[in-house]
């Protein structure tokens, strides 16, 4: 074989929640090896989304995992050089990308936000995402549309 198989990274589970989903979400928000600092991000957005949340019955883990769900793309468009162009062509990701690329939207979409603190930011990204609103899902419905519009160039396949 040509591509050698990645090996799967395991993810040992937070703290606070026990979940590995936490930990890997915490490994992406982190930025020049400061894991405590990113983890007290990730906390205080819970904390505010506790308080933004109102009547909604769900945990604070729960809505962050939907509004996840909410931002996850199915497919994205990779170019590919065919004779004089490069075309761009539709291709279904991974479900482990998937994930990647779903915590990257939200944390680059909370990073452009105009509240104070990166915590404060990043719940407010969060809610808006499990509303199905926000510049996150934007960005989502963006690469489908784009895989939509290329759609013909599909059996280019790599």
């Amino acid at each position: 074989m040509r591509k050698v198989k990645k090996k799967e990274k395991i993810y040992f589970p937070d703290p606070k929640f026990n979940d590995p989903l936490v930990t890997r979400f915490v490994n992406h928000l982190m930025k020049n090896g400061k894991k405590s600092v990113a983890y007290n991000i990730f906390y205080n957005s819970m904390k505010k989304l506790d308080l933004i949340k109102k009547s909604e019955d769900k945990s604070v883990i729960e809505i962050w995992k939907e509004g996840l769900k909410n931002v996850t793309p199915h497919v994205e468009v990779r170019s590919r050089r065919m004779g004089g162009s490069n075309i761009q062509v539709p291709v279904p990701i991974s479900s482990n990308r998937k994930i990647t690329k779903a915590m990257k939207l939200l944390i680059s979409c909370a990073s452009i936000r105009n509240e104070k603190t990166m915590a404060n930011k990043l719940a407010y990204e969060i809610w808006d995402a499990f509303q199905e609103q926000g510049e996150s899902v934007k960005r989502k419905e963006n690469i489908h549309k784009m895989a939509e519009a290329n759609k013909a160039f599909s059996h280019f396949r790599f």
